[in-house]
């Protein structure tokens, strides 16, 4: 089984990188740099719960192909701010440009990413596939120092496809020149990367960091990076 394997294909956002953890310092920072609770947003968390509902929503129409990224990204933050009477667009806009540019230097990895990464690397040809924006994925693997293990990031921008479809995991395949039988997809969502991969004939290897309960069948699963070893 170990021997199986020659080209592995990683998510980022959230099997690797923090994804959450790195939002949410830079969305702190923004609240207190914009002085939202003098527009009347009492607290943070208020308007941390309001932007998760919108963003989660405004992401499902993304990968459906309904909205764009710049569409996606202004009205996560323009609607939030809505929801609490705030009907400014100009600060909307100022929001959404500094999440991109403050999220992509940030640098918190999952345990044992680097470590995993490492022992990988001289085994296995390592590649990225990404539903996020092209731009800030490519700023984001730099600045965590991960850019360096990955032979080829592959976007949904250019794949002109996004997970779960398969067109993005074909593509995947013809840009990198792997067979798909020596392929195996690394990731943490079970419609996007997992059920995505299947339905492209790729084994899987679930990410659980969350130890959600579910009822899919992944090749594989593990609930860290570390447990990546009994596998490969």
């Amino acid at each position: 089984m170990k021997r199986k394997y020659k080209h592995l294909f990683f998510d980022l956002d959230h099997t690797l990188w923090d994804f959450e953890r790195n939002a949410e310092e830079t969305k702190r920072e923004m609240f207190i740099r914009f002085r939202l609770a003098e527009r009347g947003i009492t607290s943070y968390e208020d308007f941390r719960e309001k932007y998760v509902a919108i963003n989660a929503g405004l992401w499902a129409l993304y990968r459906e192909g309904k909205i764009e990224k710049d569409d996606l990204n202004f009205k996560r933050f323009y609607l939030t701010l809505c929801e609490f009477g705030v009907e400014d667009k100009a600060l909307g806009k100022k929001m959404a440009d500094e999440f991109i540019e403050g999220i992509s230097t940030k640098t918190y990895l999952f345990p044992y990413a680097i470590e995993i990464l490492e022992y990988l690397r001289p085994k296995y040809l390592l590649y990225i596939i990404t539903n996020g924006f092209e731009e800030v994925q490519f700023r984001k693997l730099k600045s965590s120092g991960m850019d360096k293990y990955f032979t080829n990031i592959i976007t949904s921008e250019e794949a002109g496809s996004k997970k779960p479809d398969r067109g993005i995991f074909d593509y995947a395949l013809k840009k990198t020149g792997a067979p798909v039988i020596e392929s195996l997809m690394i990731g943490d969502d079970i419609e996007v990367d997992i059920e995505g991969a299947r339905l492209a004939g790729f084994d899987q290897l679930y990410v659980n960091h969350d130890r959600n309960v579910h009822d899919a069948e992944a090749t594989f699963e593990v609930f860290s990076l570390e447990e990546i070893k009994s596998i490969l």
